[in-house]
């Protein structure tokens, strides 16, 4: 199994695809769901949201995408939010300097380094344009947002680089109005806009993009006082110790010092038991606590999130700890008051944020789900039930002798309560074929026998097995087989 594998799939099977594909202009960067990969992508975010929002009965808005300059003046994003490139001479081509060392060298550089560091590097190592060999010019910065221009005299504004914007300048509204307590999560899924210089392999690095990011202001001086710790205290992570990937409970890495406090130690221990929820394979994750050069700006303390893939590790979520950098910028910049009452003292609040990836987690998800069964001549996707784009297949042996239409009778009685699907074309056993490529669960076959006695036959996906059962019994199967754990 390979990235190729996945993306062939994807394209077969009505996952994603590139945009506006059928011309020659289309710009990368860009991916469209097609109706497979709507489906999976909601089922992710219902996940998402029963096992962070409304765990923790957390807050959920819907922000504007276009959002002033004064925001991203305050938050420091028009300032800091680049990209070192590098330009070849010759050819006029754009590189993105870190990754282009990188890939040629194996050297990292972090993307926060002093632009020295990319020049110098690329002299030693003589580095040249791997399109027509020529010289790069030096390394400079690029700002990665996206500008737009309001009204008929274009007033400036930009499209949001990440969904946390929103949740910070609404805070105060947000508090007062839903009688807020610290801590606090507010949460908001959506899309974000980055020009990146160098998108690639389609869901891993885009320009428009799907997050579902977690702000949790808390008071600094309570972040140890958090009693919900306990839910999470013998829960199991892979966490980077020097150089070295440990697994350890939460608690163990907390008393270790590894992690610095409860508030972070319990989100980091949340983060895990929903991927594992997913299907992930969480015995390929890390949490890895960046340097001070890889940190974002906005970030004291920062731990990525990753899973191995066949394209290397993958960063899923940037957990990171922000202080009150946000609300103090916002502040300052709107002359509006953030500080909160909190057991009737006055504090200004810090931020630890969750910043999902939802593409690259949907991407990994259907990577550690591939299985090439040679043995059965068959692709199956063992999704988790729950998130399959179909929950079961419809099928009829045949299509004559009345079972197509008993099969619509059965499919009918369904559709509204699963994702069910109506197959009479082809041979059944290709049929089947095509459901374990999607990832559906169940496949139902009307055959002769139905007319006689009202029974179905019910095949497992995994397993191959099937099962002889009542019409009238389906629905309760299928709750039982799709039901989140």
């Amino acid at each position: 199994m390979n990235y190729d594998q996945i993306m062939q799939l994807a394209l077969e099977r009505g996952f994603y695809f590139p945009s506006c594909e059928i011309y020659a202009d289309a710009q990368a960067g860009f991916w469209e769901y097609g109706p497979s990969g709507v489906s999976l992508k909601n089922k992710f975010v219902e996940l998402w949201r029963r096992e962070f929002v409304r765990r923790d009965r957390m807050m959920e808005i819907d922000g504007s995408q276009i959002m002033s300059e004064a925001v991203f003046v305050a938050s420091g994003h028009l300032s800091s939010f680049a990209d070192p490139i590098i330009g070849c001479q010759k050819c006029k081509s754009i590189f993105r300097a870190d990754k282009l060392i990188t890939e040629i060298t194996s050297i990292v550089v972090p993307e926060s380094a002093d632009l020295t560091e990319f020049d110098k590097v690329i002299l030693e190592k003589n580095i040249v344009c791997p399109k027509c060999k020529g010289t790069f010019e030096k390394a400079h910065k690029f700002n990665m947002m996206f500008k737009v221009g309001i009204g008929p005299e274009s007033e400036p504004a930009y499209l949001r680089p990440e969904t946390c914007q929103s949740i910070f300048v609404d805070f105060p509204r947000l508090f007062k109005t839903m009688r807020g307590k610290l801590p606090i999560g507010i949460a908001q899924i959506g899309k974000s806009f980055r020009n990146e210089i160098s998108p690639r392999q389609s869901l891993l690095r885009l320009r428009e993009f799907y997050q579902a990011e977690i702000e949790v202001f808390c008071n600094p001086n309570k972040l140890d006082n958090l009693e919900k710790f306990s839910e999470v205290e013998n829960t199991e992570i892979r966490i980077m110790v020097e150089d070295d990937i440990k697994t350890m409970t939460c608690k163990q890495a907390l008393d270790a010092g590894i992690l610095p406090n409860k508030l972070v130690a319990y989100y980091l221990g949340l983060l895990i038991e929903f991927y594992q929820k997913t299907g992930i394979d969480v015995t390929k994750s890390r949490f890895r606590k960046l340097g001070d050069k890889e940190k974002a700006f906005y970030a004291s303390v920062a731990f990525d999130f990753e899973v191995e893939t066949t394209t290397g590790w993958l960063e899923l979520v940037a957990c990171n700890y922000r202080s009150d950098y946000d609300l103090t910028s916002h502040a300052n910049k709107s002359k509006e008051k953030f500080e909160v009452l909190d057991d009737e003292i006055k504090v200004l609040p810090h931020v630890f944020e969750l910043s999902m990836g939802i593409d690259r987690s949907l991407y990994t998800i259907l990577e550690h789900s591939f299985r090439d069964d040679k043995e059965n001549d068959r692709v199956v996707l063992s999704l988790k039930p729950y998130l399959a784009p179909i929950h079961v297949g419809i099928l009829s042996l045949v299509k004559k002798d009345g079972l197509a239409e008993k099969a619509e009778e059965v499919f009918f009685k369904i559709r509204t309560k699963y994702d069910a699907f109506l197959d009479h074309s082809g041979a059944i056993g290709r049929r089947y074929r095509r459901l374990d490529e999607v990832g559906a669960p169940l496949a139902v076959t009307v055959d002769h026998q139905t007319l006689q006695d009202d029974t179905i036959t019910v095949r497992i996906r995994d397993s191959m097995s099937q099962e002889r059962i009542k019409i009238s019994d389906l629905d309760a199967y299928i709750v039982k087989a799709i039901t989140y754990p």
